[in-house]
């Protein structure tokens, strides 16, 4: 059990970087696209896909758009927009 939560965390990771790559090439679709399927992943995986994506993908991507002052919040599908606003809340940023 313990390999398979490393991988899920890996393979958000990875996830995460295929989407900040698209953004900084400007393939804003194909960055729309993993959007979406995170946020598909989000609402329908399992606790430890959710918890992946939310503390691995949704904290790595939204990080990254921080710190390069990119505005793309409204790329971000509601489910995970609202995420990432409750982890800046709880932050207290």
């Amino acid at each position: 059990m313990k390999n398979q939560v490393t991988s899920i965390y890996k393979q958000a990771e990875r996830f995460a970087e295929i989407t900040k790559k698209s953004i900084i090439s400007g393939n804003i679709v194909r960055a729309k696209k993993c959007l979406a399927l995170a946020e598909r992943l989000f609402i329908s995986g399992s606790i430890e896909t959710k918890n992946a994506i939310s503390n691995v993908y949704i904290f790595s991507v939204s990080s990254f758009m921080e710190m390069r002052h990119c505005n793309i919040s409204h790329l971000f599908p509601q489910t995970l927009k609202a995420e990432y606003i409750k982890q800046v809340n709880t932050s207290g940023v």
